[in-house]
């Protein structure tokens, strides 16, 4: 999955939250969105997943060298961000069932292993709104790194998690990241250390 956008810039009201972004997210390379809280990279993820129209400009999506509709991109994505909901009625089996109605494993991954690499076995049928704030997050992101995607994005993936949790996103980002289009939103560099390619939002201030 390729995402070429040409002079994107998003506003709310009258101020510019940046503009004037022409860039380039190529297949299979992982690049860093940077700046302070509240600097708009939410926001600019929102844009490239196509949640989120751009005030100005123009965005593409192109996999395998085809074009993809907009209202189509979301069937490429996985995404695992703080203000996406989990469906906290549902026990952790359910859940998992549920959001692989619509996605499918990557090769090799089925419920009984995802539920191994979470570490979470006795809590199958544990109601998701008992879950702590970490092993809530743990499930978004396990969620979106086993799916069998080309688009991963990720913002503030360590959120809520401790020193382990750290180390275990990382083991996730070698297992599960590699030839997908990878684009973290964070001002942590633990978060965006694999990154090798970096857009900073303060470069597209008004």
């Amino acid at each position: 999955m390729n995402i070429t956008l040409q002079n994107i810039g998003r506003r709310f009201n009258r101020d510019w939250i940046f503009k004037g972004i022409d860039y380039t997210f190529n297949s299979g390379q992982a690049y860093a969105i940077l700046g302070p809280n509240g600097s708009g990279k939410s926001t600019l993820l929102q844009v490239l997943n196509a949640s989120l129209t751009p005030s100005v400009g123009t965005i593409n999506f192109n996999f395998q060298d085809k074009p993809v509709e907009i209202d189509r991109v979301f069937t490429h994505l996985s995404l695992a961000a703080p203000y996406l909901e989990l469906i906290e009625e549902f026990t952790l089996n359910e859940m998992v069932d549920f959001h692989f109605k619509f996605k499918q494993y990557k090769p090799g991954i089925n419920k009984k292993e995802l539920i191994g690499l979470l570490n979470l076995a006795k809590s199958e049928n544990k109601l998701i709104r008992y879950f702590s704030s970490g092993m809530k997050q743990r499930l978004k992101l396990i969620l979106a790194f086993c799916a069998d995607t080309p688009m991963l994005m990720l913002d503030e993936p360590t959120s809520n998690l401790d020193n382990q949790g750290v180390d275990w996103y990382l083991s996730l980002v070698q297992q599960f990241a590699q030839d997908r289009l990878t684009i973290v939103c964070s001002n942590q560099e633990h978060e965006y250390g694999f990154c090798t390619h970096r857009l900073s939002i303060s470069n597209y201030k008004s």
